[in-house]
């Protein structure tokens, strides 16, 4: 690896670290850290920035995200952009997604370069959210998409089917779909199962529904899910790994598939997904 495509998390406070050692790992390892277009704002003195929507993309090798799982998150874009796998660089409180940090980038660089690392391949979910027969808007999650009840504070009404055939019909605050990589975030918060990142499927968890009977499910990868919303009195909202990404509207429909699409993450260390677990949230203490 020689080419490092560079996103920082802009509200990190000391950026001017890491430029500093960005300059130093360059002159060391002859190797190229650049910024993007969109965060030529918020790079450090010394890091220069390409413009990967007019096609300077051709040698990214590795994306470096700093900043915490959020960041990682929003940067999944770059890779999918490019091709290159993604090493988070932890800044946050958990950084679960996360494999190195500050300190220790000196030493993850040196494996980088000598090809001492694995990808571990991520499934991303495909949601597009339909309003009379027509898509009005896609995107791709890594974590979930989430249909929210937005500003109402009344419950809103939502019907599942997987491939046509009908699920359960709830009232609730909302619904999460989630990858394997998200049961571990909003979806695990609000009683929803672990994964391994490793498997291929997706998670339905109904936020607060009121009835004692509605479960979190797993279906397989290759089922479409189909979240039909109705009943409401303002429009709800579509939320895609954290972002609300359109208004739900009486009727609409959210379908949720797996994504051909995957993104690549670099694992340098040994740690098992249960270590990690057992580390940063605490399973079994």
């Amino acid at each position: 690896m020689k080419n490092f495509a560079v996103y920082i998390n802009p509200l990190f406070a000391d950026q001017e670290a890491i430029g500093n050692l960005l300059q130093t790992l360059a002159r060391q390892y002859s190797v190229n850290f650049f910024g993007l277009q969109e965060q030529r704002e918020f790079l450090p003195p010394g890091i220069g920035y390409q413009d990967l929507e007019q096609g300077q993309n051709t040698s990214v090798d590795c994306v470096l995200v700093f900043g915490g799982d959020g960041t990682i998150l929003r940067a999944k874009d770059i890779a999918l952009r490019t091709g290159a796998p993604i090493l988070g660089i932890n800044l946050g409180y958990l950084g679960f997604l996360s494999e190195t940090t500050l300190r220790e980038l000196k030493d993850s660089l040196r494996d980088l370069i000598s090809h001492k690392y694995r990808l571990l391949a991520r499934m991303l979910l495909n949601c597009q959210l339909k309003r009379n027969g027509r898509i009005i808007f896609k995107g791709l999650a890594l974590n979930d998409a989430v249909v929210y009840k937005a500003d109402t504070p009344r419950l809103i009404h939502v019907r599942i089917f997987n491939g046509g055939r009908f699920v359960f019909d709830t009232r609730c605050d909302g619904v999460i779909t989630s990858t394997p990589t998200g049961s571990t975030a909003y979806s695990l918060s609000v009683g929803g199962p672990l994964l391994t990142p490793e498997m291929q499927a997706i998670v339905l968890n109904p936020l607060n529904p009121h009835l004692l009977t509605i479960r979190p499910m797993v279906f397989p990868a290759g089922d479409h899910i189909l979240l039909k919303v109705h009943g409401l009195t303002v429009p709800a909202s579509l939320q895609i790994d954290g972002v609300t990404c359109g208004h739900i509207e009486e009727n609409d429909e959210v379908l949720i598939s797996a994504a051909k699409q995957r993104v690549q993450f670099i694992k340098l260390s040994n740690r098992t997904f249960y270590q990690i677990l057992r580390r940063k949230m605490n399973l079994g203490k």
